[in-house]
């Protein structure tokens, strides 16, 4: 099903170092998927998942980044939310991506040199009803 089906997942992110809370780093409706990919994420992250935006299906709290990267993959592994940071390869071609601010977008293609200080990406968006 997708969200046009009316099954779809809200992923909520919150950057866990910062404000009494934390601060929201994303909040992203997105079609149903065990896994996405986030850039520039938080050292420490929050994540809650929500079937149709209302049932709580995953959490996961005080995720540090194991290294500086400039991508981290969060999946659903039964109840919980695990974060690996990783630099994007070609199976990767086709992830959502989640941006800060709750945009969310498809990975197109990805190019780092080799000595991992430069990339260059390109993400599609789309955007209204039944886009």
């Amino acid at each position: 099903m997708t969200e046009a089906d009316g099954a779809f997942h809200v992923w909520a992110l919150r950057g866990a170092d910062g404000g009494s809370q934390g601060l929201e780093f994303a909040r992203a409706k997105i079609d149903e998927t065990s896994t996405v990919l986030v850039h520039a994420a938080p050292s420490v992250l929050d994540v809650e998942v929500f079937a149709n935006g209302e049932r709580l299906i995953a959490i996961g709290t005080d995720l540090r980044a194991a290294e500086d990267t400039p991508m981290n993959r969060l999946t659903i592994d039964g109840m919980r939310v695990v974060r690996e940071a990783m630099w994007p390869s070609e199976e990767d071609r086709g992830a959502i991506v989640l941006l800060p601010g709750g945009e969310a977008g498809e990975l197109q293609t990805w190019d780092t040199d080799q000595a991992r200080q430069r990339w260059v990406w390109s993400v599609r968006f789309r955007g209204g009803g039944d886009a």
